[in-house]
């Protein structure tokens, strides 16, 4: 009876070429997967097993996954938002708080104290309101800029990283502004007997006026001049000022449009460097998800960083965006409120910056960073720790 053994592998000639094609077939395959994980194959363009980052089912995920982010960011910090707009349009009842840290703590004791739990989150229904479209689109719109101006790795600089994430911002606040600008406002509200709901808050920032400007009265002009002068200005301002009032809805927005360029840019730029940096061999045994880049049932090939180096990445992102943009942010705040302050008037950058100066000179611009810098870490961190598990649950 034959005894049926199993043939020892051959050492022949044979047996070398086989080894030798399958150590060439594995340095193929590890040169893929390297590449997809950053989204280029070899020859530095998208490879065709990647996904068409212009397909309606990418926007629509991406889209997903950045307004789930921006919600869960935003819902984490509200307390802290609405004790930081507070501060920085200078409100009368809580002027008295700023400047340390146990003002924040008593700001928030005397919201709670007053106006209950709810009132640390008002506002925060037009903040969700407006954070999910808001963050939809900055995401969708970097990942779909950052493919135009970066189509390959060796095109991959940053600068061009910088100038993604700024346009990708610019782009989000432009169609979600009058959605901030509702918000700022329900959050500066500080009555005790009266609540306004986001319609009446529509409503007065609809029909709110420019004021004409006063004549000086150094000059003492005569009836007639002085009827004239005024009836030349407010015609003058009627031209400038729609009578629709829709133009209202963008108090600050020149300062937004110029202080998105530091953030969004600075805030993608520091997260992409930083996550490359820990993606790193040298560190990517302590930094990444093992097998992170095979396990998505959708086929995404990006190998992912551990909760704690994602939040790091992203802590480090908020605070070198909010460090560099911050004045401005200070800024589009006491414009968007210039509605209920003072004589109501609307207020330029240059009128502005020269108030905020007289009032308080240099630290002026700086009012509530200590704030901005508590509320930054954990807000920036969640954004971009949900909306990469999102991309990767979601296979994108």
């Amino acid at each position: 009876m034959e005894q049926v053994t199993n043939p020892r592998p051959a050492r022949g000639p044979a047996s070398g070429a086989v080894s030798r094609n399958t150590a060439v077939v594995t340095a193929q395959m590890t040169a893929i997967d390297v590449a997809s994980s950053s989204g280029y194959n070899k020859n530095g363009r998208t490879g065709p097993e990647q996904l068409n980052k212009r397909s309606l089912d990418y926007v629509l995920r991406s889209g997903l996954a950045g307004g789930l982010a921006g919600c869960a960011a935003k819902t984490v910090v509200a307390p802290l938002d609405r004790v930081k707009i507070l501060f920085q349009a200078s409100n009368p009842q809580f002027a008295k708080y700023t400047g340390s840290w146990f003002g924040l703590v008593s700001a928030i004791r005397d919201i709670n104290r007053h106006e209950g739990a709810r009132g640390l989150f008002k506002g925060h229904s037009a903040t969700l309101l407006r954070i999910f479209p808001y963050a939809a689109i900055k995401f969708l719109a970097y990942e779909q800029i950052r493919a135009v101006i970066i189509p390959s790795r060796d095109k991959e600089t940053p600068f061009r990283r910088l100038i993604s994430g700024s346009l990708a911002g610019i782009t989000s606040v432009f169609f979600t502004y009058p959605l901030e600008l509702i918000r700022v406002r329900l959050a500066f509200e500080t009555k005790r007997s009266s609540r306004s709901s986001f319609t009446d808050i529509f409503r007065q920032i609809y029909r709110e006026r420019v004021s004409p400007p006063s004549v000086p009265s150094a000059s003492k002009p005569s009836a007639s001049t002085t009827a004239i002068g005024t009836a030349e200005v407010s015609s003058a301002v009627n031209k400038v000022v729609p009578s629709s009032g829709l133009a209202n809805f963008y108090r600050g927005f020149a300062p937004t449009l110029i202080g998105m360029l530091p953030y969004a840019g600075m805030s993608f730029l520091t997260h992409d460097t930083v996550g490359d940096w820990l993606r790193s061999p040298e560190l990517s045994q302590y930094t990444t998800i093992p097998g992170s880049e095979s396990q998505s049932k959708k086929g995404s090939h990006r190998v992912q960083l551990t909760a704690a180096a994602e939040l790091f990445s992203g802590a480090l992102a908020g605070l070198v965006s909010q460090t560099s943009s911050y004045p401005l942010e200070v800024l589009r705040r006491r414009m968007q409120v210039g509605g209920v302050v003072g004589d109501g008037h609307r207020l330029g950058i240059a009128e502005t910056a020269r108030t905020i100066w007289l009032e308080r000179g240099f630290r002026g611009f700086w009012v509530g960073l200590t704030i901005g810098y508590v509320k930054v870490i954990p807000m920036v961190a969640t954004s971009f720790f949900v909306y990469e598990r999102m991309k990767w649950t979601l296979g994108i």
